[in-house]
């Protein structure tokens, strides 16, 4: 596991939406914890849209989705902020996940 920068870490403590788990629903049990959704070059990816709240359940207690995870990552990110990454292929793999998850196109 890959510490979170001290910069970082208030940023996220501070944002609300780091409060909640991203799956919101009736399975949600035990405290909110960070997820790394992204690993690039053997690292986990340190940036405030890569990293996501997730409750004990879907993050260690095996409700976790991490097509999901990487859905609502990727739909945080700006084009600026995946053009830093240039060998993982993000923008393919958003859109996949677009389909795969989001329900207006459905």
């Amino acid at each position: 596991m890959r510490p979170i920068p001290k910069k970082l870490r208030e940023r996220l403590s501070r944002d609300p939406f780091m409060k909640v788990c991203i799956y919101n629903n009736a399975d949600c049990s035990g405290r909110v914890e960070w997820e790394h959704a992204f690993i690039y070059s053997g690292r986990q990816v340190n940036e405030c849209w890569a990293i996501l709240p997730c409750c004990y359940a879907h993050h260690r207690g095996g409700l976790m989705d991490k097509d999901y995870n990487r859905y609502m990552g990727l739909s945080r990110a700006s084009d600026e902020d995946l053009s830093k990454y240039p060998k993982a292929d993000f923008k393919q793999m958003k859109n996949y996940l677009i389909k795969k998850y989001d329900k207006e196109t459905t």
